[in-house]
């Protein structure tokens, strides 16, 4: 089964968890996902191999980068009418303050979507959603020439 199918059969099923057990690397980095309303939340469960510097600590800046880019694929995908894996064109990544060693959560929120491309902003937070550790901007690539 290819990895479209096992999205499109875990997404007709509407299990979440399915969904990002598909791809390897969210496994890796230790992600799990939850609705809230149409949103989806995504968490990256706290993991010492997440610390960038172990002096602070502080989670790596590419682990947050990861999350807020995988929490806005996910969006897509869940959102989307038919499953096509979104590419990244371009994603600016806001680095607000340390996140230290706990659960970090991020949510996409879709600003446009158009017929080729759509556009996302992202925020990764920790125990306060007020207060983010790290916002992004992200433009998908999420229609297939042919």
């Amino acid at each position: 089964m290819t990895l479209t199918e096992r999205l499109a059969t875990a997404k007709a099923a509407g299990n979440l968890a399915d969904v990002l057990g598909a791809i390897p690397y969210a496994q890796f980095l230790g992600f799990s996902a939850s609705l809230d309303g149409d949103s989806v939340i995504t968490t990256m469960r706290f993991a010492p191999h997440l610390i960038g510097n172990p002096h602070l600590p502080a989670l790596h800046g590419g682990t947050l980068g990861a999350l807020l880019e995988s929490a806005a694929i996910f969006q897509l995908i869940w959102s989307a009418e038919t499953i096509v894996l979104p590419k990244t064109i371009t994603i600016t990544v806001d680095y607000l303050r340390s996140g230290g060693p706990h659960d970090t959560h991020a949510r996409g929120v879709i600003t446009r979507r158009g017929r080729r491309v759509t556009n996302v902003s992202m925020e990764a937070w920790q125990a306060d959603r007020a207060a983010p550790i790290a916002s992004a901007h992200a433009i998908f690539l999420v229609k297939r020439d042919g």
